[in-house]
């Protein structure tokens, strides 16, 4: 459903009253598809809402503000969590990213919330001076900062959203709401995403190895795709190490042991060669699975901007230099057998 407001704006299930727009704690079919569809890396910068104000039911100067991102299911988790509250969402542009993404980029960040606090007029609707932020935008946001430049106090709330209403009803966050759980159904979603970025590439070089080397070759390029963006969330918190890039090379490790135990007795070659050939896939798979494991540093509880920063000046070399040798192994091959050599 949409409306217009006197403000010139419109959105879906939005509506405003000048500069603050009206909003409810329901999810509707169009919101779930939504979701579905960002999931799923459809549109990724396009599933916005339009950064300012928000009301929620009907609240009053004395009703809570809470910080939000414009990525809308970072939003609609909020809202949904806030049913039978009266509150206010103040939503920062983000460019519809969510709160922790945005606050390691800094756009979930200080200069953004005070600018949204001035440009709302936020001190003029509500008689207290505390906003809400999530305990997953503290990387991005300077509490005595936004007090000094705009006189509100930075209160951050429980980790998941779920846990609000105890928590307003509280006052307080518990331990276990402060702290980040990682559990398989949070690890599940994001595999789509992580899929739909390497399909085609993926496609593209299997289809080639397929007429190069054969279909073992273009089957163990779709094995370490798929080691590396679905097998890799699901056993990340048992594979052992810290680094996510030595946790890729072990499972890749794993997965690339049949093939070369495949390709080594897969033909009547000289013992060289099939010796050679079984090294291509131990170099090159545990490479690209250590690769796209990477990828899950920025979605997960277990690293920090610091240590993602060393990780990769310290294992990319490794992982290019992997690959480039079994690379140049693998054309060597397929060379030799064109011409005859083998």
């Amino acid at each position: 459903m949409e409306t217009s407001c006197c403000c010139s704006c419109s959105e879906q299930k939005i509506s405003c009253s000048c500069s603050i727009f009206q909003t409810d704690s329901h999810i509707t079919t169009a919101n779930r598809i939504d979701h579905l569809l960002a999931r799923w890396g459809y549109k990724r910068s396009g599933h916005t809402v339009r950064p300012g104000l928000y009301r929620l039911g009907n609240p009053d100067a004395d009703s809570p503000v809470f910080a939000s991102a414009n990525y809308t299911i970072s939003f609609d988790i909020l809202r949904s969590n806030l049913k039978g509250f009266d509150a206010y969402i103040l939503v920062l542009d983000t460019k519809g990213i969510n709160v922790w993404c945005a606050a390691g980029k800094g756009t979930f960040g200080t200069d953004e919330l005070v600018k949204k606090i001035e440009s709302t007029g936020l001190s003029h609707i509500v008689s207290h001076r505390k906003i809400i932020v999530p305990q997953l935008g503290a990387p991005g946001i300077s509490a005595h900062e936004v007090k000094r430049r705009s006189g509100f106090t930075v209160e951050y709330g429980p980790v998941r959203a779920a846990d609000i209403p105890e928590y307003m009803k509280t006052g307080k966050a518990t331990s276990e709401m402060r702290q980040v759980f990682f559990p398989i159904q949070d690890r599940l979603v994001l595999i789509p995403i992580e899929l739909v970025h390497v399909a085609i590439p993926t496609i593209i070089i299997s289809i080639i190895l397929w007429f190069l080397a054969g279909p073992l070759a273009a089957f163990a390029a779709i094995t370490a795709v798929i080691t590396g963006t679905v097998l890799f969330p699901i056993f990340l918190p048992y594979l052992p190490t810290h680094d996510f890039s030595m946790k890729g090379f072990i499972l890749g490790g794993l997965s690339a042991v049949p093939f070369s135990a495949m390709y080594a007795q897969s033909s009547d070659l000289p013992e060289w060669a099939l010796a050679a050939g079984a090294i291509v896939p131990l170099l090159i798979i545990p490479a690209v699975v250590a690769y796209l494991g990477l990828n899950f540093t920025g979605s997960t509880p277990y690293t920090s901007r610091t240590g993602v920063k060393k990780e990769i000046f310290k294992y990319v070399p490794i992982m290019a230099a992997m690959t480039g040798i079994g690379t140049i192994i693998g054309i060597s091959l397929c060379i030799f057998r064109l011409a005859g050599v083998i």
